[in-house]
C-alpha cells in the first residue's frame, strides 16, 4: 500500500507519518511506501518519499498520483488568519490545490480513498446552543468558504466514483506544539503551551468565551479512523462535524492550574485583540457530532486529559 499526505510538514502531518511508520500497517494492509508533500522539505528514510512543491502548479498534482496512492489525507491549507488576510493565496491553495489533486485522482482512472481535512468554520451563525449534524454550513469567513467549496467537491468526486472520500470537519486542535501558527485560533494553544514552557502568553479573548477542542493525539485518531473504517457506513454525505470537549477559556486555565499550579497560570496576560475577537465570533461554540460519534470517531472527555496529552506527548520536545 502506498500513502500520500499532502501538507506532510505541518503538525498533523508530522504526527500521522509518525504513527503510520510506527504501525507499518493500514487496514490491514503493510505500507510499502509514504509520499510526503509540502511547500517545504520532510525528512524521511528510504522506500519513503518527500516531494516539495505547490500543489496548485501546474503538473504538480498529476506527479504525486502517479504514484497511485491507495490512500490519501490531504492535509495541505492555508490556516484560517492567513486565508483572511491574504485572499489570493488562500483561494490558491484551498481550492486550487484541492481541485488539482481531485481531477489529477479523476484522470488517473483510480478510485483511491481520500480524507479530507475540513474545518468547522464551514459554519456561519446566528448558532443555536449546540451545532446539530444537520444545520447548514453558512460560513462567515473565507476560510470556511475555501474549505467549504473543497467538502463539496469532495462529495461530488465520491459521488461520481472517481474517489472514495470522506471530509473531517476538526475542531481547533489544542494543544498545539512549536510555534504558534497563523490560525485565528492559535491562542487557544499559547495560554496552555507557553505558560508550560515558562513564557508568558497573550489572551485575546475575554475568559468566558466557550469553544470545542481536541488534543493533536486525537487528531490522528480521526484521521486513523477514517483511514480503515468502513466508508458505506457513513452514506452520500460525506462531511462529517467532528466531537471535542466544549470548553470556556477559564476552563482552559483552570486545567492548566490543575496541571502545573497557579503560577504557571499566572503568565497569561488578557491582552484584548479586535481583529482576532472578529473573527472568533464567528466561529460555532458546541457541535453535537452525533454521526460522527455513533461511526467511531472518538476525542477526550475533558481538557485536563488534553493538557495531559499535551504534556505525555510534546513538553519542551519543540
Amino acid at each position: 500500500m502506498r500513502v500520500l499526505i499532502t501538507g506532510a510538514a505541518g503538525m498533523i502531518g508530522r504526527k500521522l507519518t509518525a504513527a503510520l511508520l510506527a504501525r507499518g500497517a493500514l487496514g490491514g494492509k503493510p505500507i510499502s511506501q509514504i509520499i510526503l508533500h509540502d511547500v517545504v522539505a520532510t525528512e524521511v528514510a528510504a522506500p519513503h518519499l518527500a516531494v516539495v512543491g505547490d500543489l496548485a502548479a501546474p503538473g504538480a498534482a498529476v506527479a504525486l498520483i502517479a504514484h497511485r496512492p491507495e490512500v490519501i489525507f490531504h492535509l495541505a491549507g492555508v490556516v484560517s488568519g492567513e486565508a483572511e488576510a491574504n485572499f489570493d493565496l488562500g483561494y490558491r491553495v484551498n481550492v486550487d490545490g484541492t481541485r488539482a489533486l481531485f481531477e489529477a485522482i479523476r484522470a488517473a482512472g483510480y478510485a483511491p480513498r481520500m480524507i479530507y481535512a475540513s474545518t468547522t468554520a464551514v459554519f456561519g451563525g446566528p448558532f443555536p446552543e449546540e451545532i446539530p449534524d444537520d444545520f447548514a454550513p453558512t460560513p462567515h469567513s473565507s476560510y470556511g468558504v475555501q474549505k467549504l467549496i473543497g467538502e463539496a467537491l469532495l462529495a461530488d468526486y465520491t459521488r461520481r466514483g472517481f474517489m472514495d472520500g470522506i471530509g473531517l470537519r476538526l475542531p481547533t486542535i489544542c494543544v498545539r506544539p512549536g510555534k504558534a501558527n497563523r490560525a485565528a485560533s492559535s491562542f487557544f494553544s499559547g495560554i496552555i503551551r507557553e505558560p508550560l514552557n515558562g513564557l508568558p502568553a497573550d489572551l485575546p479573548v475575554a475568559r468566558d468565551w466557550l469553544h470545542t477542542m481536541a488534543s493533536p493525539r486525537a487528531a490522528v485518531g480521526f484521521f486513523l479512523h477514517a483511514a480503515e473504517m468502513d466508508l458505506g457506513a457513513v452514506g452520500p454525505r460525506r462531511n462529517l462535524t467532528l466531537p471535542g470537549v466544549a470548553v470556556t477559556v477559564a476552563e482552559q486555565i483552570a486545567a492548566l492550574t490543575r496541571a502545573a499550579g497557579a503560577e504557571v497560570a499566572g503568565l497569561i496576560r488578557d491582552v484584548p485583540d479586535p481583529a482576532v475577537w472578529a473573527i472568533v465570533q464567528t466561529w460555532p461554540r458546541r457541535f453535537a457530532a452525533s454521526r460522527a460519534r455513533a461511526l467511531g470517531f472518538r476525542a477526550e472527555d475533558s481538557f485536563d486529559q488534553i493538557v495531559q496529552a499535551y504534556i505525555e506527548d510534546d513538553l519542551r520536545k519543540g
